[in-house]
């Protein structure tokens, strides 16, 4: 997934995403203990998909601030 197209979402559709991916990674987690992963590389796929739900979180969170300490 790339940080444009999160960006293009709502914060709680970013929200959501970062929750399935984390989920999705837990899963993948869970058959690794137990058996030989398909495609292992998912695994640190996911884990960047989840900095960049992150990211875009963060920068909108700081940018939300920014724009509350103009107007006060």
């Amino acid at each position: 997934m790339k940080a444009s197209e999160l960006r293009e979402m709502t914060p709680d559709e970013v929200r959501r995403k970062l929750s399935e991916l984390r989920d999705e990674q837990f899963k993948l987690r869970l058959r690794r203990s137990a058996e030989e992963l398909p495609n292992p590389l998912r695994l640190r796929l996911l884990r960047h998909d989840i900095a960049r739900c992150q990211t875009v979180l963060r920068a909108r969170e700081i940018e939300a601030r920014s724009v509350e300490k103009k107007n006060a």
